[in-house]
Order: C-alpha cells, then sequence, then structure tokens
C-alpha cells in the first residue's frame, strides 16, 4: 500500500474548493524537519481512501488561520492529479482528481517514490530532457508523440539556455524519431554545428529556390523590398504571370516554334500555380503591351516595373532566386526533395540559415518555406511527418497585423491549425511571446517556459495554460539558467525541471563560442581582415563564392530540350541579348 512508504505528515486539509484545497501547516514539534521546508513550489501529497492526490504549494501565508494553536500558517495548493492503487505490480499515475480529499486529510511532502510513480515513462515514446528541480534524482520526461502531434514552444529570454534547450530537445527528438523529419529556420545562424552529420545546412550559397516557386503576393514582395506594391504595376504583374507560364508550357511542350498569342482566360493558370515560367518571357509580354500605348507618360508605370524586375535579377544576393531565370526547367521536385529530406539518406533533418539572404526578401523566403512544408503535406495525405521548427517565431508572425508580413503569419498559422491532420508538425520558439499571434500560441499544447521578466508575457502565458498551472507561473521570474517550467500534453504534470548538459559540439554556436573565440591579446594578421572582407565582398558581388563541400548537395536544373535562340514575342533585342547572359 501507498501509505506504508509516506513522510510524516506536515499539515491537515481545512478547505476544499474546486481544483484547489487549502491546508494548515503544524506547529514544528508535531512535525520532522524535512517537513517544515513545505514551501511554495513543492509537490505534496494528500491522502485520500484508496487514491493518493497530488498536488503543488501554490501559496503560504499565516493569514485567515483557524482558530487553533496548532497551526502555523496554511497553503494554498493545486490538485494535479492521483496516484491509484491497483492490481497491477506498481501503482499508476493519472491526471485529474476524482475522489476529493476530505477535511483533516493528512499531508505530506511527496517521496521519492511517489515521484518516481508519477514520472515514471509510460512507452517508448518518452524522452529524457533533464531532471526535476524538487529532486534532481528523478528523471523528466516528455512524451514525444503527444509534445509532437500537439505542437510545442520554447519561450524564455535571452541568454537563459533557450537555444540550448532546442538543441537538447531536436536532438532528443532525432534519437527518438530517427525517421522523422526536421526542417530548422536558423534566424541567428546558430544550430549548424548542433546535430552533426544529421542535418543539412542551407544558406544563399549553396540554395535554388526558383523565383517561380514564390506565389503573386511573395514575388511581389521581393520586387517591391517589402513594400506595398503600386496598384498600377501589380495589375501588369497579375496579367502577365499567368501568361508566361503558359508560354513556359508551349516551350517545354516544344510543338512548334513559334509562339502564338494567349489568352489568359483559357490558360487556367493562375499568379499563384507553382509551375515554372521565365523572366524573359514575362518581360517581353510587358515590353508588348508597352508598345501598344500611343501616349507616352501612361508608358512609365511600365518603364518602372521593368526597372524593379531588372534589378532584383541582376542583384547577385538574389542569386539564389534568379540563377538560370531565363533557362527554364521543372526542377521542383528536386527543391521540395533538397529542402524537406525525401530521401534523407541518413540527414533527416535540414538546418535552413537566414541571416544570410537579403533582409527584405527574409519574410516572402520564410512564406514560401511554410507553405510548401503544409502543402506537401496536405496532398501527400501526410504519409512522411514533418517537423517545423520556428525560431524567433515572433518576428514572423506578429500580434500586430500591421507588422510583418502577412502571408507568412498566414502559413504559420494555417500549420498550427491543420498541420497535424496531414503530419506537418510545428515547434515555436520565441523570447517575446506577448509579440507572437496569441491565436498560432494556443495551438502549442505542450509550452516549456524559461525565465521571462516582461509582465506582457507572463500574461499572455497565463491567458494559455490551464487554470492548474496557472499559479505556477508566479516562478517564470526568478527560473535560474536551463530551469524550465513545462506544462501541456507532453509533461505528466506541470513541472519545474532542469534541462540537462548538452554536450560541447551540440552548444549553439553562440553560446559555444565564448569558449572558443580567440581572446583580443591574441591578434588577428592582415590576411584574417582579407579573408574577412572577401567573404564581405562575395556577398553583394557577381563573383563565385566558395561553397562547403559538405553542405553542396542541390538540385541540377534540367533544360529545355528546344533552346530558345530568338527573342520572344515583342521583345527588344538589345535587352535580349542582356538577359540571356548567365548571372554568374
Amino acid at each position: 500500500m501507498l501509505h506504508s512508504t509516506s513522510a510524516p505528515s506536515f499539515g491537515r486539509v481545512i478547505s476544499v474548493r474546486g481544483s484547489q484545497a487549502r491546508v494548515g501547516i503544524l506547529q514544528a514539534g508535531r512535525m520532522s524537519p524535512a517537513a517544515a521546508r513545505a514551501t511554495v513550489g513543492r509537490f505534496v501529497s494528500l491522502r485520500s481512501g484508496t487514491s493518493t492526490i497530488v498536488a503543488m504549494i501554490t501559496d503560504v501565508s499565516r493569514e485567515h488561520l483557524p482558530s487553533s494553536d496548532e497551526y502555523i500558517a496554511s497553503a494554498s495548493v493545486d490538485l494535479l492529479g492521483e496516484i491509484l492503487d491497483s492490481s497491477g505490480p506498481r501503482p499508476r499515475f493519472q491526471r485529474g482528481v476524482t475522489h476529493y480529499p476530505a477535511i483533516d486529510d493528512a499531508a505530506e511532502l511527496i517521496s521519492n517514490q511517489e515521484l518516481r510513480t508519477v514520472y515514471a515513462p509510460s512507452g517508448s515514446d518518452q524522452i529524457n530532457v533533464g531532471t526535476l528541480q524538487q529532486d534532481p534524482s528523478v528523471t523528466a520526461y516528455v512524451d514525444i508523440e503527444e509534445m509532437l502531434s500537439k505542437h510545442f514552444a520554447v519561450l524564455g529570454s535571452t541568454g537563459v539556455g533557450k537555444s540550448t534547450g532546442v538543441s537538447l530537445l531536436i536532438n532528443e527528438i532525432l534519437k527518438s524519431r530517427p525517421n522523422l523529419r526536421i526542417f530548422l529556420l536558423d534566424v541567428h545562424n546558430e544550430y549548424g554545428r548542433c546535430f552533426g552529420e544529421r542535418a543539412l545546412v542551407l544558406n544563399p550559397r549553396n540554395l535554388k529556390l526558383p523565383f517561380w516557386l514564390f506565389n503573386f503576393e511573395e514575388i511581389v514582395d521581393v520586387l517591391f523590398a517589402g513594400r506595398p506594391g503600386v496598384p498600377e504595376e501589380l495589375d501588369i504583374l497579375a496579367e502577365v504571370i499567368p501568361m508566361a507560364k503558359g508560354i513556359y508550357t508551349q516551350y517545354q511542350n516544344a510543338e512548334r516554334v513559334g509562339l502564338k498569342r494567349i489568352d489568359p482566360k483559357s490558360i487556367g493558370y493562375t499568379a499563384d500555380t507553382p509551375v515554372p515560367y521565365r523572366l524573359v518571357d514575362m518581360i517581353s509580354l510587358i515590353d508588348e503591351r508597352m508598345g501598344k500605348l500611343e501616349n507616352r507618360s501612361s508608358r512609365i508605370v511600365y518603364h518602372k516595373l521593368l526597372s524593379r524586375i531588372e534589378t532584383v535579377r541582376n542583384d547577385p544576393r538574389y542569386a539564389f532566386m534568379f540563377d538560370n531565370a531565363n533557362v527554364g526547367g521543372d526542377t521542383m521536385a528536386e527543391v521540395i526533395s533538397l529542402l524537406f529530406r525525401l530521401p534523407a539518406n541518413g540527414r533527416p533533418m535540414t538546418i535552413m540559415q537566414l541571416a544570410g539572404f537579403p533582409a527584405e526578401v527574409v519574410d516572402s523566403v520564410v512564406s514560401v518555406l511554410c507553405r510548401m512544408a503544409f502543402d506537401f503535406g496536405l496532398w501527400s495525405d501526410g504519409v512522411s511527418p514533418l517537423l517545423f521548427v520556428c525560431e524567433e517565431a515572433h518576428r514572423y508572425a506578429s500580434a500586430d497585423r500591421n507588422i510583418g508580413f502577412g502571408p507568412t503569419r498566414k502559413a504559420i498559422s494555417r500549420i498550427a491549425k491543420e498541420g497535424r491532420k496531414y503530419g506537418v508538425y510545428l515547434g515555436l520558439v520565441t523570447q517575446r511571446p506577448a509579440e507572437l499571434d496569441a491565436t498560432i500560441i494556443s495551438q502549442c499544447n505542450t509550452l516549456f517556459t524559461m525565465r521571462l521578466a516582461n509582465d506582457r508575457d507572463q500574461a499572455l502565458l497565463r491567458s494559455a495554460v490551464s487554470d492548474a498551472a496557472a499559479n505556477l507561473l508566479s516562478f517564470v521570474p526568478s527560473l535560474g539558467t536551463r530551469e524550465v517550467l513545462a506544462f501541456g500534453e507532453g509533461v505528466a504534470l506541470p513541472t519545474r525541471l532542469r534541462f540537462k548538459e548538452v554536450p560541447a559540439h551540440q552548444l549553439p554556436r553562440s553560446e559555444a563560442a565564448i569558449s572558443t573565440v580567440p581572446s583580443a591579446n591574441s591578434g588577428h594578421d592582415m590576411h584574417f581582415v582579407g579573408a574577412v572582407l572577401e567573404r564581405w565582398r562575395g556577398a553583394t558581388s557577381h563573383r563565385d563564392v566558395p561553397n562547403d563541400p559538405a553542405i553542396m548537395e542541390r538540385p541540377a536544373a534540367r533544360t529545355l530540350d528546344a533552346p530558345m535562340l530568338q527573342p520572344p514575342l515583342g521583345l527588344d533585342p538589345d535587352r535580349f541579348s542582356l538577359l540571356k547572359k548567365p548571372l554568374r
């Protein structure tokens, strides 16, 4: 029986209300010295009939004491679950309370054995993330199926070990689910070394993300550098992009050399259909329309649009989008295969390093990646699950609708609301949960909360967790480094735990750099400075920048059977010769 292992009681139940009870704490002479440490945050057990109720102390006070000299204080406790005597080999724990405590039932500090019963792994789907803060001898497990399938979030201010916690969780997931594909948006390029050979690291130097994969809103965001588009220019783009896709289809079929005029209504493509088109065809269509205008002033809109397209196309920072922009080739299958590791080939994880992308297009790139992740899950009926981890999530799904890029927020929100049905799971990481769209964070059923000092962040958390866990949030501002409050479906109880140590080779770069960066006293020669400048200038020039051979996997473009030898309809021959010239 459970009672045989119980510790001396430190108090008795004096009131019960819903999911809470109040315990009178006995005078020091009536309890053990250990029980005198019954303070806020400790788990306690209340003996009630055939079960032991597990509760947590959330408040201790001398106010409103019963008129008796046997109590020195009273404690509020949240009732969290119960350990049931069972006919099996050992007791079992379940959430919720079926047998409420009665007045005068004994309250004891929970024993080590009872904690082990509460946190015992219930199956092979458990990962070891650390130890309980109350008793470091008890391992804290997380149910990986519940955590992944119902989404999770890691929240915490800068410097509290958030990135290290993310590295720990993903490495444990990779161990437990070696076939699960993981896609990580690495905003600060700090995770490249954390997962060894199991991860493919992509950045603008080795990524090919063709411009035609961007939908209409996303390509407009690229062309207008994140600013609102000019309505007249948007109308032109909305008309010519579907037609350029139709022209590409004719090229691909190679049924005739000459191109006949295409009626936009008969194409069947929209500006959002993910099929290839060539920049040279789109420009020729714009040129053709401009040539029909008699009024010189009305051509200005077309000139401005052409100028925008050529500026972006010739900017070396956008080479990941516009390389081979006029050659064509349907590489969508290869791009999807590379990005989302199908097949994985021993590397089930992709780290997308965003720090090297032009700031003006980061939002639209993230939008494309989120949207493609969801759509592939949707149209494959979720047969190959994917975990999509979004670092600095508040940057892409802001609570303020006037901040950020609408399609990115929409894409992340779609994964949060519907992704689990199609095998696309979401992991959010943010230091400012109050700035994150509340509807998105509310979809995360497991929360790992580290130290947060901001009152707005704490208020948002209180609205996101259950009443039984809300009182725990008073501990959030005082959590130490690597300490976590874990709530939700993935953990047995709302728990204060400490993430386990992460091996040095799995530390994110920002934390590992503290001990690995040479001191200023060691000095740097001119060769070092020259190498830095070479990389700096290489990011904004047309010269080739050497790639890391370990991350050179990328799709090879398929060329068309019939190469384009003559300018397309309506395009000036001089502009055609400029556009034929390769970017690199």
